[in-house]
């Protein structure tokens, strides 16, 4: 094994098998496993990066003590990326890393004061945004027949399915076959939809969801059980994400382009992992204000 680039003074990454930088010469190879400490020594390094996806018998245990012992930091990639992106990388997860980290705190306290925080929130956007909501409902019935609301099964906390409540934004009868992924300029929506989409409007009536307690306002956003079960079969650890309420908006939701793939479910559920280890009060109210930002910007889902 070989130690890779130096990033700054203050971190080494190393994760480049010994025979291909011999086939390959790499510039950014600055010397083999047995060199850590006189590397850390010699430039000053306080900081190590483990980034090694297979470590049984490869890891370096004499030179990362001594090297420990002098102070030197040694991280977990895995950890590391966590810290800088804000996300939680699932790919090379073993669940020790997440049983024995720190986070993912449930105090009671924490647990009810969300909730109050919840009800009170929905009480306030339901007395405040009810002029609003009439109007969309007129222009919706101008535009299509049909309901004005659109009720659509999602998966919930602990697994448990519910009905999410939305303004319609697309024709009736959009699926008329298997359930479909929503695109970017997707044809099925209407010009009210659009409208909607783009400043997130058609989500209003959710509140009546985090009102019954089915929703929060910040959570993983619910997933419909079709794709839930197909998510679950090729996404590690994606039912992890129904260990708490799904929310109108959320970390992956503010962090995360709008994309409709599994690809972009794996992405997504990086950040959601992130949050439910991290969520708090104050974590929630800065989701709730760029939240804000996004929708008086108009760079919702479109």
């Amino acid at each position: 094994m070989k130690i890779a680039r130096t990033l700054s003074k203050s971190l080494v990454l190393w994760a480049i098998e010994e025979e291909t930088s011999k086939k390959v010469p790499d510039p950014t190879i600055i010397g083999g496993f047995h060199q850590i400490s006189s590397i850390c020594q010699k430039t000053r390094i306080d900081r190590i990066v483990v980034a090694l996806d297979e470590r049984r018998g490869k890891l370096p245990m004499d030179q990362l003590l001594a090297c420990r012992l002098k102070g030197i930091r040694v991280d977990d990639g895995i950890a590391f990326t966590e810290e800088l992106c804000g996300k939680i990388s699932v790919e090379s997860l073993y669940p020790s890393a997440l049983i024995f980290s720190n986070g993912f705190k449930r105090s009671f306290i924490i647990k009810k004061l969300k909730r109050w925080m919840d009800s009170f929130l929905s009480l306030v956007g339901l007395f405040i945004f009810s002029p609003l909501g009439l109007i969309i409902s007129i222009a919706i019935c101008l535009e299509s027949k049909g309901s004005i609301f659109y009720r659509q099964e999602r998966v919930g906390e602990d697994g448990k399915t519910f009905n999410l409540l939305k303004f319609r934004s697309m024709r009736v009868n959009a699926e008329e076959k298997e359930p479909v992924w929503a695109a970017i300029n997707d044809s099925r929506v209407t010009r009210v939809g659009k409208v909607m989409r783009k400043m997130r409007l058609d989500e209003l009536p959710q509140v009546i969801n985090v009102l019954r307690g089915e929703m929060s306002f910040v959570g993983p956003r619910p997933e419909r059980p079709f794709f839930t079960e197909k998510l679950m079969k090729g996404v590690p650890f994606y039912s992890l994400r129904h260990s708490v309420k799904p929310g109108i908006t959320g970390w992956a939701q503010i962090c995360y382009p709008y994309g409709a793939s599994q690809e972009d479910a794996l992405e997504k559920l990086k950040y959601d992992l992130y949050y439910i280890k991290h969520m708090s009060p104050l974590m929630d109210t800065m989701i709730i204000m760029e939240t804000l930002k996004t929708v008086l910007r108009g760079t919702g889902a479109r």
